[in-house]
């Protein structure tokens, strides 16, 4: 690797005069051969401004990123949450930026945006095209030097709202949702900064004010604490150039250093517990304290974790999930910058307790002692490493979050090659010398999560209280801070114009009939070495159309075909695949089984003979049908307390009708479930498995006449028709708008789902894309009216979307959203406000315009990684589109005038005749609804009307 390094101050041209260069080049690095490395050069401003550009000319794309070393441990105790709160007002406009302006400015450019906190940092990004670089930099440095003047007491309560609700949504109204919260609670003393989780506590989110906003912005938001990452299209000396512009003149804050934590011991075991209101099945979490991030045992504790519980050769799943005795058991080695923690989490079967489970655990570990580290342990995880880190490059995001972490965390962008070796130089003794160290013998925290009224099932009774007695606040350095603006030689009022406007080319691609008559397409894509095939052969779910008593075969078929072949069992598969860095997944879908591989270049040729092995060589055994039948019947019930899902199946239920298959889970149903058999599976083998009809896509880094011939065994496939039943797709007739509610006792949300059936199949250059078109500015994106009506001006949700699905078969117009139990009544009102006029009043015209711009340009954006490409070309081959219909649809995107727009509105949109499933506390939200005037009927978590409800049926 070539490393150069430089202390003085480089010479780079300036675009005025008047601004003095400040840019050090610290480093640059460049590839070197193959080497696995991100090439990047890194400058430091005067003002303590670290600025990382890394070049990549494959897509005109850019990504920038601002990431401020600050997340919830700078947080104080009892104002947890801050960080990330502090992360939505980032997002609420500047001096020279107006409120909702940075979403719809970048929207408007065709590009994406967001931001996150973790515990140790907040990150800040946008995707855009190339000719956009200078309006990120601008909008960037705006809130970083000209915030607070903008923040006012109505943003700061919509936003704590809206954190709130985030809250709501992920943590309250998720079944072991708070798991992660009472185990750090428990782990860590009293004050220590990961002792609360990012999204903090509700009490603490109500205790802070708005000055506690303005000095944490003052302490920790300064650029001596920030990293500026640029990659993509761009040239680093233009970059530079700008950087300096926009972010050179904003003063220095306070200075930070680095946090010291004492290392976590634990005098005994910690036994705690809760209640879930969401569950039916008890969870075991164990937590043994460990090392933090980039430690030197840092490798071996994943590759540990790896072997206790992750994947079918793990010896939890060998010893708890094979045998039945339990239906997830998982092992996590999470670390962070101050600290780590290695994580047993185990569900058991219905009908053993947690105590069961923490015996067997223990069992388990005794097992792995006798049976110790092999080889094979030791390759798989190194295979399995490369090809994760591999992956990670695949889209400039991707590499531009990786340098910009390893920045802020470690000091050093290029820890991708230390990371490597240290994961080359693992070996079996240094796997069990971590298990002797940190959790042989090791006492650890043990939380029990109870389903209300199975308090008896916990591991052991409550043993542990948090003492807060012995604690002193540290300062943290909020005294005397002082708001300082940058004073420029330029009018930042003046919006930064757009570069010229990049080519923007749809990936090339090639297409070819097997012998077979498979359907091939493919496209070569260079950057990595790295191919992915997809095969998709016709069946899945709509296959039961004709016998829906045996619905969910398809998916539970997929599911066995995961597992043992004739000359292999699935633990020896998984072995295989992982020591190659490969994988071979298949899934089921409404209307196919599709074989998923993912593969380094160099060792496609075998991955794809153990392809051929799973295609040819399949094996149906009565004891692995028995456990996925099992395993199966236990998800569907833990997915009867899932809100948002008992949400998207009910509507689809309502829809639909119980008795159409396009109404039913693709998993099954409890009964259709038990209705299956062995032989079931072997006849959909025997019968389904085929080369008429079948697709296969290809993309990566490899040429057609390299695939083409490694594909030839596809044409020993037989080629029986498969033809799948007609499809009724008429829904049930809705005569008026009426609520249909769901009850889910002390739920914290209410799950919106408003839809109704509008029959649009899917069309790339018809009358679906124009409707897609029409959405937009409803409920396509963020800046929809759906989103900023009930996220952005009253806080009431976290999102809000209104979306037009469709396929082959139907298509449907679906809002969607989870809300805030108290105001279920008003929001309800909102949106079927909203509807109506949009209905009435139609588009306006700066919503077209805006809409025009923000489509038109994200071309950009949508071809650049594997993925994306192979989606693509996989949708042009499914719907034998056209080679030139991306340009179809960029005329008609021009072309499309307000009176069509509203007149598709007024087609598809129809609020008085909408199904409205809410799924909540019916309690809490029953009496408001009352008074909306919407007849109200009650359903259970199947779709089915309650008893006595007086509505029999659809």
């Amino acid at each position: 690797m070539k490393r150069a390094i430089f202390l003085l101050a480089t010479t780079l041209p300036c675009l005025y005069n008047e601004v003095i260069a400040q840019a050090k080049l610290v480093e640059k690095i460049t590839r070197q051969g193959t080497e696995l490395v991100i090439p990047y050069e890194k400058y430091m401003l005067a003002n303590g401004l670290t600025v990382i550009v890394h070049e990549d000319h494959s897509d005109p794309i850019v990504q920038v990123d601002v990431t401020y070393h600050v997340g919830s441990a700078r947080e104080q105790i009892g104002k947890s949450g801050f960080a990330h709160f502090f992360e939505h007002m980032m997002f609420q406009g500047s001096d020279h930026v107006k409120d909702e302006e940075h979403f719809k400015m970048i929207t408007d450019a065709g590009g994406t945006l967001n931001g996150s906190t973790n515990r140790d940092r907040t990150n800040y990004y946008e995707t855009v095209p190339s000719n956009q670089l200078e309006k990120m930099l601008w909008l960037e440095a705006d809130r970083m030097g000209f915030l607070l003047d903008a923040v006012t007491q109505k943003k700061f309560e919509v936003q704590r709202a809206t954190v709130k609700n985030e809250r709501g949504q992920n943590y309250d109204n998720r079944p072991y949702g708070l798991v992660s919260e009472v185990a750090a609670k428990n782990l860590y003393p009293y004050g220590h900064p990961y002792s609360w989780l990012t999204i903090g506590y509700i009490e603490d989110l109500n205790r802070v004010d708005v000055n506690d906003l303005k000095n944490f912005f003052l302490r920790w938001y300064g650029p001596n604490n920030a990293t500026v990452t640029v990659g993509g299209d761009v040239k680093t000396a233009d970059v530079i150039k700008l950087v300096e512009k926009y972010f050179g003149s904003i003063p220095r804050g306070p200075e930070v250093n680095k946090a010291v934590v004492p290392a976590v011991t634990l005098d005994k075991d910690r036994y705690v517990s809760y209640t879930d209101n969401y569950i039916r099945l008890p969870l075991l979490n164990i937590t043994f304290p460990t090392v933090p991030n980039f430690n030197k045992d840092m490798q071996a504790l994943a590759c540990l974790a790896q072997i206790l519980g992750q994947g079918n050769t793990s010896i939890l799943y060998q010893q708890l999930i094979k045998t039945q005795l339990a239906l997830q058991a998982n092992v996590y080695s999470q670390l962070n910058e101050l600290a780590g923690e290695f994580i047993i989490r185990v569900i058991p079967m219905q009908g053993k307790t947690l105590a069961d489970m923490e015996k067997l655990v223990r069992a388990s570990l005794d097992s792995f002692e006798k049976r110790g580290v092999t080889d094979e342990d030791i390759e798989k995880f190194k295979g399995s490493s490369e090809a994760q880190y591999i992956n990670g490059l695949q889209s400039v995001s991707g590499k531009v979050f990786q340098l910009a972490a390893f920045q802020t965390l470690a000091g050093n962008p290029n820890m991708i090659g230390p990371l490597l070796k240290m994961t080359d130089a693992v070996t079996k003794e240094d796997v069990m010398r971590v298990y002797n160290q940190y959790i042989k013998g090791k006492h650890a925290v043990i939380v029990s999560v109870l389903p209300k009224g199975q308090e008896n099932v916990i591991a052991a009774a409550n043993n542990y209280e948090v003492d807060n007695s012995h604690y002193t606040a540290p300062d943290y350095g909020y005294t005397g801070l002082k708001y300082t603006k940058a004073t420029d030689n330029f009018d930042r009022n003046v919006h930064p114009g757009n570069g010229p406007n990049p080519l923007v080319r749809v990936p090339a691609f090639w297409r070819k009939d097997l012998p077979s008559k498979i359907k091939c397409i493919g496209a070569e894509n260079n950057e990595l070495p790295t191919v992915t095939l997809i095969i998709s052969m016709p069946g899945g779910h709509l296959l039961q159309a004709k016998d829906t008593a045996k619905i969910g075969l398809a998916s539970l078929f997929a599911d066995m075909m995961n597992e043992d072949t004739k000359n292999y069992t699935a633990e020896q598969m998984t072995i295989a695949l992982e020591k190659l860095g490969s994988s071979i997944e298949v899934t089921s879908s409404r209307d196919a089984i599709v074989f998923t591989v993912e593969a380094l270049k160099k060792n496609i040729d075998k991955t794809l003979e153990l392809l051929q092995e799973r295609l040819f060589n399949a094996k149906f055994t009565e004891t692995t049908f028995n456990r996925l039948q099992h395993q199966t019947l236990e998800s569907l019930k833990q997915s009867k307390t899932r809100p948002a899902v008992v949400a998207d199946d009910v509507i689809a239920v309502v829809n639909y009708g119980p008795d159409n298959i396009l109404g039913m889970n693709e998993s099954g149903t409890e009964t259709s479930i038990k209705n299956l058999t062995l032989q079931d599976v072997q006849n959909y083998y025997n019968n389904y498995i085929t080369a008429s009809n079948t697709k296969v896509v290809v993309v990566g880094d490899i040429k057609q006449n390299e695939i083409l011939p490694k594909l030839a065994f596809l044409n020993r496939l037989p080629n029986k028709a498969v033809e799948i039943p007609s499809v009724i797709a008429q829904p049930i007739a809705v005569d008026k708008s009426r609520i249909y509610l769901v009850n889910i006792p002390r739920a914290a949300q209410t799950e919106f789902r408003i839809s109704n059936v509008t029959g649009l199949k899917y069309d790339a250059t018809g009358e679906y894309y124009r409707t897609n078109l029409m959405n937009f500015a409803l409920g396509g994106g963020f800046n929809g009216r759906v989103n900023i009506n009930l996220r952005e001006d009253k806080g009431w949700t976290y999102g809000a979307r209104t979306l037009f699905n469709g396929d082959q078969y139907t298509g449907d117009f679906t809002f969607t959203s989870g809300i805030k139990a108290d105001v279920t009544d008003s929001a309800l009102i909102e949106v079927m406000k909203e509807l109506k006029t949009y209905v009435t009043d139609g588009i306006k015209d700066d919503e077209l315009v805006f809409m025009k711009n923000a489509i038109g340009q994200r071309d950009a954006l949508r071809y650049e990684t594997g993925t994306q490409k192979a989606g693509f070309i996989q949708r042009m081959l499914q719907y034998n589109l056209p080679a030139n219909y991306v340009d179809q649809q960029n005329r008609i995107l021009q072309q499309i005038t307000k009176p069509e727009i509203d007149a598709l509105a007024k087609k598809y949109i129809h609020p008085e005749k909408v199904n409205i499933v809410l799924v909540g506390d019916k309690a809490r939200i029953l009496p408001g609804l009352q008074k909306t005037g919407y007849e109200i009927v009650e359903l259970n978590t199947d779709g089915k009307p309650v008893e006595g409800d007086g509505k029999k049926g659809f």
